[in-house]
């Protein structure tokens, strides 16, 4: 697919969801590269995890805001709230927007299941209405690997067919593409949807599995390893997913018109993972060998003692593996940090900081 570029210099840029762990990172990258512009970040700040990770990442972005040439502004607010969304983007009026604001976590939504429709679906269709009523060059937004539920076929593609989710969050991410498709196809909105495999990092979400898992080791106590530690998973480097969606943010689907003389959909969606299923067992030696190696366990920590085989859990699927080749082909890039290198940086972070992770 043909591409529109875009020079994000000068450019004004809505990131929704930073303070967030893919958010902040992605807004930190962009104070580094711009010359010149305004970032606004918007986010809840709510208590899905503790809040203190987010003001941590705000502090981090605040203070690399002191010495860019760009502009950074963060509102605390939600992307449910439509008022807020619209004075934004009347305000404003953004160039691009990044739309990574959404409730996470697939077993959290089997108990909490209002707070995904009114954050993944109001919320989405709120900015969705936002860039219709106040046209963008690019609107960027978070898929999830989840789409894919219990597809046999790997590696995952794009050209799959994910009609049948196994869980809340991920019908919502289904349904954020499949709206997006509508307003591309009615308002002429280029939109490129990035389904993420399994991001992870420093500062990332403590409830994702290497985080908890960690906090769980250097408590001494034991870790659960789902479907008997048959699960592979296509992790991916935070730095490889900022990398992706800064791609991505300079290319939008190029405009065109059908020969009913109606829009052709500027619409893509791409895989952005690792590319390289790892077996859970197997990443789990990995985080415990750099959190030994990083101090964070005792150079004599018993593996075995503090690990426990258990069976799958509701809305999990077995395996995620993304193919990834259609990113490459357009954008010309592919995940490159393995889990030895991204789990030692998380380790070496975990453990400058445990004091104030374990408050």
């Amino acid at each position: 697919m043909q591409k529109q570029k875009i020079d994000l210099n000068g450019k004004t840029i809505l990131v929704t969801g930073s303070p967030g762990f893919i958010g902040a990172n992605l807004v930190l990258r962009l104070l580094r590269e711009m010359s010149s512009g305004t970032i606004v970040s918007l986010d809840n700040m709510n208590n899905y995890y503790d809040p203190k990770l987010k003001e941590y990442r705000l502090g981090l972005i605040e203070e690399a805001a002191k010495s860019a040439a760009a502009k950074h502004v963060f509102v605390k607010g939600s992307i449910g709230d439509k008022a807020l969304v619209d004075s934004l983007f009347e305000q404003y009026h953004f160039d691009v927007v990044v739309n990574l604001a959404a409730q996470a976590g697939v077993r959290y939504s089997i108990d909490h299941p209002d707070v995904y429709i009114e954050s993944n679906l109001i919320g989405f269709y709120n900015v969705l209405e936002a860039c219709r009523h106040n046209p963008v060059e690019h609107l960027v937004y978070a898929s999830s690997s989840s789409v894919y539920g219990g597809n046999k076929k790997v590696p995952f593609s794009t050209d799959d067919k994910v009609d049948n989710p196994v869980s809340l969050y991920a019908a919502t991410k289904k349904s954020n593409e499949l709206l997006a498709h509508a307003y591309s196809k009615l308002y002429d909105i280029p939109s490129t949807g990035l389904r993420f495999f399994t991001v992870y990092g420093p500062a990332g979400r403590p409830d994702m599995f290497y985080f908890s898992a960690t906090k769980t080791l250097a408590s001494n106590g034991t870790i659960k390893i789902f479907n008997y530690g048959n699960c592979k998973r296509d992790f991916t480097y935070v730095d490889d997913i900022v990398e992706g969606v800064y791609r991505v943010m300079q290319g939008a689907p190029e405009k065109k018109t059908g020969e009913d003389g109606l829009p052709i959909p500027p619409y893509a969606v791409y895989n952005i993972g690792g590319g390289q299923p790892e077996n859970l067992l197997e990443y789990v030696e990995v985080l415990q060998e750099e959190l030994v190696r990083a101090g964070v366990l005792p150079k004599d920590y018993d593996f075995g003692a503090h690990r426990e085989l258990v069976g799958m859990q509701p809305g999990d699927v077995p395996v995620t593996y993304a193919d990834s080749a259609a990113l490459e082909r357009d954008y010309g890039f592919t995940p490159t940090i393995g889990i030895r290198e991204g789990l030692r940086k998380f380790a070496e972070w975990y453990a400058s900081r445990e004091s104030w992770i374990h408050e």
